[in-house]
């Protein structure tokens, strides 16, 4: 009696530590869209808040993006199992924060104008990238969840490969919006080289 008693507590605080890390992981997450926020009601945002807002969305889905691509490979070439446990929330992020910079670009930037939004989907490469890297994201935010995940079977694996060709379409939407200083693209190409290298690796070690 003693014994079970001991385990339901060890279960318990390993629970409540489990949900601990999980509400600590989801806040800090939100953290950027909270102080963007914050910056917006204060008026902190600059001389141009609409291009601020929207870039700082922008760079926060492709962050999200490029630390969703790192946990598979830093638990096969570190070991580190717990961010994977995080690897849903952080693609869910990653897309959270691409629709709030759509709806951004959308509001603050075209007006809401529909003649505009469909001008500058149709004619501008780096919309056109971004766009499309957009739709790519849809249907991996929607199968996100255990239950689609049992229903697609191994279809679901193969469905979520897009994602390595919308990363690529994210940094070529970021690239062609560059007009000044290529430093923070070098960094996020070299990254993400560096992590489709990995997992390219891997594979070919498997196979062989």
């Amino acid at each position: 009696m003693v014994l079970i008693q001991g385990l339901s507590q060890r279960l318990g605080a390993l629970r409540w530590g489990w949900i601990l890390q999980w509400w600590l992981v989801f806040l800090a997450a939100m953290a950027p869209f909270a102080l963007l926020l914050n910056s917006a009601l204060n008026n902190q945002l600059g001389a141009d808040p609409a291009k601020t807002i929207v870039d700082e969305l922008g760079s926060w889905a492709m962050n999200f993006l490029w630390i969703t691509l790192a946990i598979t490979p830093a638990r096969r070439v570190l070991g580190w199992r717990k961010p994977l446990l995080f690897r849903r929330m952080m693609g869910l992020y990653a897309f959270f924060y691409a629709v709030l910079h759509l709806l951004a670009v959308a509001t603050f930037i075209l007006g809401l104008r529909a003649d505009l939004i469909v001008r500058e989907v149709s004619e501008r490469p780096y919309v056109i990238a971004g766009f499309a890297a957009f739709l790519l994201l849809i249907p991996l935010a929607v199968t996100s969840t255990r239950d689609w995940q049992a229903r697609l079977g191994r279809r679901w694996r193969t469905l979520h490969l897009l994602v390595f060709p919308a990363a690529l379409l994210v940094l070529l939407h970021f690239v062609w919006l560059i007009r000044a200083s290529y430093a923070e693209a070098t960094f996020y190409t070299i990254l993400l080289a560096f992590l489709l290298g990995i997992r390219l690796y891997i594979s070919r070690r498997r196979r062989y």
